[in-house]
């Protein structure tokens, strides 16, 4: 790695989780306008079961010796494509970007020859302020995958029980301590998704095992249509930091679209993040699903706040 003189690397430990927050707060503040990072998303970063810190990330410091930029490679499923992060604090730690981002993927064509494969495609996320991230990425040989779009609507008002569903459609809370039940929610996932470009399958089992302990199971909701599942939507905690309810994943039955299946999962959701007090509500959407959900959400309520491009490099495997 060659680094403007003064300027030196090492690898991270869980005690630099409180400067590398600093950076990504400054980082993440540039790119969006506020911190949406904490300290417990930085260790779970550094612990992720396919991530070893000291080989797959990197902290850049100036020349004072602060950490001014932090580098990692992560990769959440362990199969599929790899995705890089290079925050740099934006006022000092500029002259590190295109440097670690050299590194990392060299070290992405590591993990290739690890996996036997003959090369791994990474990916990198581009917010609209980030230009100069951007003419980087492009200098490195990287070309424009795909655009996503995050939404949210407020919840101010909204009543805490959702409309009733169209006939024949019942929503409710998913049933954590019921195996089968879990099954089927991910049964329904999977087979909703597939038709997705981008869709890595996941067996059950691995499915399961990503599932935190604290999971807030009265946020995931299960429809049925005659009886029979036909939807699920799973929330997240991604969106706590300012007060948002957040829908990771909302999937209906290719069988069972368009009869306001997802609809009524959504405002369920949204009562239930209003009855807790949340401020508004929140999805990504991926404008190359050709399912055009984005259509469903306006109906909803939901409008976009902001755009994410996202990149993507196909990298040899080292010899």
């Amino acid at each position: 790695m060659t680094l403007p003189a003064g300027w030196t690397a090492r690898r991270p430990t869980l005690d630099d989780v409180p400067a590398i927050l600093k950076v990504v707060h400054a980082a993440d503040t540039f790119a969006i306008g506020y911190p949406d990072f904490s300290a417990e998303d930085v260790a779970e970063c550094l612990t992720a079961p396919y991530v070893d810190p000291a080989a797959d990330s990197w902290l850049g410091l100036d020349p004072a010796g602060e950490v001014v930029a932090w580098a990692i490679v992560d990769n959440p499923t362990g199969v599929g494509r790899e995705f890089v992060e290079v925050y740099v604090d934006p006022d000092r730690g500029r002259p590190l970007r295109a440097p670690l981002l050299a590194r990392q993927l060299i070290r992405v064509a590591e993990r290739a020859a690890a996996r036997d494969l003959p090369a791994l495609t990474v990916r990198c996320a581009v917010y609209e302020p980030e230009k100069e991230w951007e003419q980087t990425l492009l200098d490195a040989g990287f070309i424009l995958a795909k655009r996503y779009v995050r939404m949210s609507r407020p919840l101010a008002g909204l009543p805490t029980a959702p409309p009733a569903p169209p006939h024949g459609v019942t929503v409710r809370p998913v049933r954590p301590d019921d195996d089968a039940e879990l099954r089927t929610f991910h049964r329904i996932y999977d087979a909703a998704f597939r038709d997705t470009l981008d869709y890595e399958p996941q067996d059950y089992d691995r499915w399961r095992a990503r599932i935190g302990a604290g999971t807030a199971w009265d946020e995931w909701f299960v429809a049925e249509v005659d009886g029979e599942p036909a939807g699920v939507l799973q929330s997240s905690d991604q969106g706590l930091d300012q007060n948002e309810g957040f829908v990771k994943n909302l999937a209906v039955l290719p069988g069972q679209r368009r009869r306001g299946v997802g609809a009524a999962l959504l405002q369920h959701a949204f009562a239930r993040y209003a009855a807790k007090g949340r401020a508004s509500a929140g999805l990504g959407v991926d404008l190359s699903n050709p399912t055009a959900p984005v259509s469903l959400y306006r109906s909803v309520g939901l409008r976009d706040t902001r755009i994410v491009d996202m990149y993507q490099l196909t990298v040899p495997a080292t010899a």
